[in-house]
């Protein structure tokens, strides 16, 4: 089953971006790893980054179509993006929604998200653990064979 790790803008910054927040992880070992674990669990993990919104809306198309499931941490877009929002929306196959910190704990505008009502579920502040955490039960949930 393939799946896709879609990612937000800064998230390519990952073990450069403040990493008392987002911790020292880089992005091409969080994308590394995540490879790793779908092997294990006989998925096909596509992970991608992107800092445009409509490249973004583009790849949540392409999952919809192809009725793939998404690990969607959609950045600052989760807080404000419509577009994202309805885009995900038309998954018909899993989403699961992953934050690596805490957003409830941090400013008041990353308490609300436009994607959490559609996703299956949210991990949300266990670093990027929730990766694996989200294609762990994608593996054990999901009935999409793409």
């Amino acid at each position: 089953m393939k799946v896709l790790v879609l990612n937000g803008p800064n998230l390519g910054r990952l073990g450069l971006r403040e990493p008392d927040v987002y911790g020292a992880t880089t992005y091409a070992q969080l994308a590394d790893r995540l490879r790793a674990v779908g092997t294990e669990l006989g998925l096909d993990v596509d992970v991608r980054q992107t800092e445009h919104e409509g490249e973004m809306t583009t790849w949540l198309h392409e999952a919809a179509d192809g009725r793939f499931p998404v690990v969607l941490n959609a950045g600052a877009w989760t807080h404000y993006s419509i577009a994202v929002r309805d885009a995900a929306a038309q998954l018909n196959a899993p989403l699961v929604e992953v934050h690596i910190s805490n957003v409830h704990k941090r400013e008041e505008f990353r308490h609300h998200s436009h994607i959490s009502a559609i996703a299956a579920g949210v991990i949300v502040g266990l670093g990027v653990d929730g990766y694996a955490l989200a294609l762990r039960w994608i593996a054990d949930n999901a009935t999409t064979q793409a």
